[in-house]
């Protein structure tokens, strides 16, 4: 069970990391040329700042664990994740988004 636990932890953080580090490195026009039309409704700030949840939110869920400091800011940061994911779902069924 463990061994699961941390597999679906790092698959969680790497994908969390990797759409966060996009939405930082990445500017609102490149991510709407990208096919993420979504961006043009938000402004830069916010776009940035939902890069930046999300980063925090992939080390949050693997790094307090894996080096034993605070560990009860796993749990913590896995809901902050859920709570982001969340926001991003209603968002999108408020535009219409088509689900792929």
């Amino acid at each position: 069970m463990n061994t699961a636990l941390w597999i679906i932890a790092a698959i969680l953080a790497a994908a969390s990391i990797a759409a966060g580090a996009m939405k930082l490195a990445r500017s609102r026009q490149e991510l709407a040329a990208a096919g993420m039309d979504w961006a043009d409704d938000l402004s830069d700030g916010q776009v940035k700042a939902i890069g930046l949840v999300e980063v925090l939110g992939g080390i949050g869920v693997v790094l307090p664990a894996l080096v034993d400091i605070a560990p009860v800011l796993v749990p913590l940061a896995a809901t902050g994740l859920a709570v982001t994911m969340a926001g991003a779902a209603v968002f999108h069924i408020r535009r219409n988004d088509p689900l792929a």
